[in-house]
Order: structure tokens, then sequence, then C-alpha cells
């Protein structure tokens, strides 16, 4: 993948600035995106004025970089004398001196770099002698905002392996027994943390992983981003949300189902009801040139009509929909665009979740989410699980 960089070049045009320089590991999706490499360890990524990619790593990486970066040219820190300079200035010092060579030898005196720069490096490079301007906007960020076909084909691979994992906890949940109010499977009660374990497992078997999963039932259910834990009762509802990251691509899936084994109180299915309107609404709001927050006020707007509380309505709530109707996915599980008061135009390409919610810890918590991606003419779902409160086993 080749990325687009002219809103890059053209921000360095506009400073009249020589390049852009990312000094971080694979971490920092800005730098996995614009080299299109992975390391552990922290390496140098420089965009110059005329669209070059050039790449410092060190000679354990300089290998595979020259293999699979998408790079104009790699170069390894031995070229610039690195481990003398390491002996003679010190660790940091030596490193600052030889990413100055490097910039030097690519003619650059005076770079861009992102907000999360080291302030270290930043420093030292300013001591010598180049000029160092953070650039605050976040140009890289918003390049990635707009997938290319590859990138939305990763991205739906993910949420597939994702759909797989689902139908794991899925059948998990709906094959239990109910003894004494409690979800009783394999003469155990299963549990909030049995059903993450074969969430993970069947996750890595698709080739994806995750650091945490929420499996979160009952009042746990009622915080948003409260993991979850302990037995699974019959007659509540389990939120079940899935954030799994390719371990090749690097792109990430998501996806939220709500279930109850048992009998729900009217309450509880009122509110799934009302989640579902929310989501068809926000869902049909989608197309190209509308803002984030005509989609989030489409969203309010059910779940207001039918008497819940939301932030649009009380900012200070407690209960209700007391989050934003979704986000961007991609190389970071949360990036741009949104779905929120705030959230701009949408664009062909843009990935974003669908997630509307009602909360309340005396009823439990209700939460539906896809992952869509912004078409020429609405938008393409990229998630085929289907949406039902009652679990089934297939």
């Amino acid at each position: 993948m080749e990325p687009d960089l002219d809103p890059l070049l053209a921000v360095l045009e506009d400073g009249s600035l020589d390049g852009y320089l990312i000094d971080d590991d694979d971490s920092d999706s800005d730098q996995r995106y614009v080299s299109g490499f992975t390391a552990p360890d922290a390496y140098q990524t420089l965009v110059t004025a005329d669209g070059g990619v050039h790449l410092l790593v060190s000679g354990l990486e300089y290998g595979r970089a020259t293999k699979e970066a998408d790079a104009d040219s790699v170069s390894r820190r031995s070229a610039y004398d690195y481990q003398a300079l390491v002996a003679e200035h010190g660790s940091y010092e030596g490193t600052v001196r030889t990413i100055a060579a490097f910039l030097a030898d690519h003619g650059i005196d005076s770079v861009a770099v992102p907000r999360n720069f080291p302030t270290g490096t930043a420093d030292g490079l300013r001591e010598r002698g180049l000029e160092v301007a953070v650039e605050r906007e976040g140009v890289v960020e918003g390049i990635r905002a707009t997938k290319t076909p590859w990138e939305a084909n990763q991205i739906s691979a993910t949420q597939s392996a994702n759909e797989a994992a689902m139908a794991v906890a899925e059948r998990l949940i709906a094959t239990t027994e109910i003894e004494d109010g409690a979800l009783v499977r394999d003469g155990e009660e299963l549990t909030s943390e049995r059903v993450k374990r074969e969430i993970e497992i069947a996750l890595l078997r698709h080739g994806c992983a995750l650091d945490e999963t929420i499996v979160a039932c009952g009042p746990d259910g009622a915080d948003p981003h409260n993991r979850g834990s302990g037995t699974l009762e019959a007659g509540e509802l389990i939120v079940i949300d899935i954030f799994p990251r390719d371990k090749g691509t690097g792109y990430f899936g998501d996806m939220t189902r709500t279930f109850v084994r048992g009998e729900p109180s009217e309450e509880a299915r009122q509110r799934y009801d009302v989640t579902r309107e929310a989501f068809d609404a926000a869902l049909e709001a989608i197309e190209p040139g509308v803002t984030g927050a005509a989609v989030h006020d489409a969203t309010c707007d059910v779940i207001e009509d039918a008497g819940y509380e939301t932030l649009r309505s009380d900012p200070s709530a407690g209960t209700g929909f007391i989050h934003s109707t979704g986000h961007g996915v991609g190389l970071d599980i949360h990036e741009q665009p949104s779905l929120s008061p705030t959230g701009g135009e949408l664009e062909p390409g843009h990935v974003v979740t669908v997630e509307p919610g009602i909360y309340d810890p005396q009823v439990g918590g209700v939460r539906i989410e896809d992952l869509v991606v912004v078409t020429e003419d609405g938008y393409e779902n990229l998630t085929e699980y289907p949406i039902r409160l009652e679990p089934r086993a297939n």
C-alpha cells in the first residue's frame, strides 16, 4: 500500500519545511502507516518535501526493512558511525547526532514533527542547528482516516474473525442451563472470564489478538467500558464487545452484541428495541457529505423520543445514552472520524462504528455495534453477524 501523502506535502510547502520526521516504534500507527514497516524498537521515518520516504533503522532491522518497508531508501545507523558516537557521547547524544547526520545526508535543515514526537530528540536536533516545528493538526492521522480499498478489505477480514469469536461466545451462553438464577455449563457456572478466554482462543485461531474484551452482565454492563467479571446471570442483559487486531496487518475490527439467556424484564426488552431503532436510524443517516454530528443527532432523536436521557439532552446524565454514536477504526481502535457532537463531514473510505446504547445500573446495559465503510452513495456494512437478543447455538 502506498499512502497518499499529498496533504502532508502541502503542510511542508506551506511551512517552507524540508521534511517530516517520525521517531517511534510500530506502536505508533502513523509510523507504521507511513513507513509500511514494523519494529519493536524506535526507528526514524523521514518524508522529504518531494514525497520521498526514507528510513533509518538498526542493523538488526536493516535486512527486513529493505524487503518490507514502503520506502525509497533504507539506511542503517552504522552508516553514520552510530556505535562510535554512542561510545563517545553516550546513548542519548549519540542517537541524536546519528539522526542529525541522517537528515543532513538527505539535505534536511528543517523538519515538521508529530505532536507526540520525543521532546529530547527535538531539543537535541535543535541544538544541532536544525529547525524543528510541531505539526499540530495531526495531518497523518487525517490521511489515515480515509481508507484505501486494500485497507477496507483488511478491516473486513478482521471483522470476519471477530464474528467467529462472537459466535463462540453466543453459543456458550445459548447452551447453558439455568440453575438458581445462574447460567451453568458443563456443571459449572458460566463466568465472564471463561467467555472472554474462549473469545481470545477463537481470535488466535483466526490470526487476531486483543488485550482485553468486554463480557459484562447486569450492572457491569451499565458501565460502557467495564470489562465484566463473575457469574453470568439468567434474565440479565449481557454486553459483549470484541475489538481484535489482526496480528499481521495491524488493522482492527469492532463489534458489540447484547444477549439475554432466560426471560428479560419488559424494561430491558424495551431498551433493546429502542437501541435497535436508534442503530437503524444512524445507519440510514450515513452517506458522504453528512456530518458525524448529524448521524449522532439521528441516534439521539430516537432515544430521547423514547423517553431516555442522552448527553445531548442532559450533558451531566449518568444513565441513558452516555457516549457518542461511533468512531473511526483502522490501525487504531479509536481514530478519525467520529460520529459525535463535533463530528465532521463523512467521506468515501471512512470506516466507522455505529454503536448506540442505553445504560442504567438498575436495568443493565444495551449496546449494538456494527462496523461500516462510507461509500460514494451511502455505506457498506462490514458486519454480517445477526442482531438478536435471545442467543442461539448456531
